[in-house]
């Protein structure tokens, strides 16, 4: 019985010293590196000029871009939309959760988390149309629910007109409203 211990560990101490490394490395004969190079030599620069430079040819003054647009007065009037006076205060906890969405005439649900998503919480929409489907977050601005896409812009907001039910518009100009 112990010989055949004796000869169990004879093979496995074999078979470990047939694992050492024997190859030969074409590297270990080369001179040893520097750790660093050496600097380099600084060079001379020439002087620098400034001054502005004259139009294209053939513009005379006149440019061949677009001017830069101007703001959209309907962007403009969505996006400083105000809650009436009747609206009521909106603690953010209290929309977590689906919603039954009513939009231009059609219906969807809305979903509501507060799992954090750049400047809001995480939302979305299943089976809408329109600006809503590109809802990612949402956020709570004082009385206002903001709807926001996925790149963070407003797209539309709506305020708390009674218990469970929240109205408003989209910035497209079309109304919505939220219901459980």
């Amino acid at each position: 019985m112990q010989f055949r211990y004796v000869a169990t560990g004879l093979v496995l101490a074999l078979a470990l010293a047939g694992c050492q490394r024997t190859s030969y490395s074409p590297y270990s004969d080369l001179p040893a590196q520097p750790s660093q190079p050496a600097p380099l030599q600084a060079q001379p620069v020439p002087s620098v000029q400034g001054g502005q430079l004259p139009p294209p040819p053939g513009t005379a003054g006149s440019s061949q871009f677009p001017s830069a647009p101007g703001a959209n007065p309907a962007m403009a009037s969505a996006n400083a939309a105000a809650p009436p006076a009747t609206a009521l205060d909106i603690k953010k906890e209290a929309m977590v959760g689906n919603w039954r969405v009513s939009n231009s005439g059609s219906s969807c649900d809305m979903f509501l988390t507060l799992t954090n998503l750049g400047g809001g919480s995480r939302g979305g929409t299943r089976g809408c149309a329109g600006e809503l489907t590109a809802m990612g977050s949402w956020d709570v601005s004082g009385k206002m629910v903001q709807f926001k896409n996925r790149a963070g812009d407003v797209i539309g907001r709506v305020y708390k007109s009674a218990e469970n039910r929240f109205d408003g518009t989209m910035n497209s100009g079309q109304p919505v409203s939220l219901s459980r």
